[in-house]
């Protein structure tokens, strides 16, 4: 569930629509979220709570575009705001199980963002280590991982993950020595006999 912002010093009433916003978020009223903060959103797109909220409600709703479009204005106009960018990856990725490689790599670059601006940004590591588990980069994505549980020790999904990775990554280094030593062998049994005299 992405990240949802209730307070910045804002107007009255956008603060008030941003604490109406977050208690619909909670209630899973993305719908309502929408309504209320789309206007706003319109009036001041660089606004990152209204961004992060209103991406939110899209995000519930799996309209993955219109979130990448409520949140690329205020990313880009805030730099250093890691959670910005981490709903923006999570938007333009969008269900990993379905996003393209162009979806992936966006998603990537907006993590690496986030992690610019917060090298401790919550669930971004993880999270990509997701997408290079997904694109077969076992490798990077087992440094996410540990990454993971250097900021958050006790995050057991990027445990689950790493241990789960090692024990794939071992079984195919020992299939491959076994082919090796295989091969070795055939070749060896395949060699002619020096000993044999051809001419007879």
């Amino acid at each position: 569930m992405p990240t949802i912002m209730t307070t910045q010093n804002d107007s009255p009433v956008i603060r008030q629509a941003l604490g109406a916003s977050a208690r619909l978020l909670q209630q899973n009223q993305p719908e309502e979220v929408i309504e209320l903060l789309g206007p706003l959103n319109e009036a001041d797109p660089e606004n990152a709570d209204l961004a992060i909220n209103l991406g939110g409600a899209y995000v519930l709703l799996r309209k993955w575009d219109d979130a990448v479009d409520a949140l690329t204005p205020a990313a880009e106009a805030n730099p250093n705001n890691a959670m910005l960018w981490s709903n923006l990856a999570a938007a333009q990725l969008g269900r990993l199980e379905t996003a393209g490689p162009r979806a992936q790599l966006a998603a990537i670059e907006a993590y690496k963002r986030a992690l610019q601006a917060d090298p401790k940004a919550p669930h971004v590591h993880y999270n990509l280590g997701l997408i290079f588990k997904e694109r077969g980069d076992l490798d990077r994505a087992m440094a996410m991982f540990e990454r993971a549980l250097d900021v958050n020790p006790k995050d057991q999904d990027a445990a689950y993950w790493l241990e789960r990775i090692e024990r794939v990554l071992l079984e195919a280094r020992a299939e491959q020595e076994a082919a090796a030593r295989a091969d070795a062998q055939n070749g060896a049994d395949e060699a002619p006999d020096e000993a044999t005299n051809v001419n007879g």
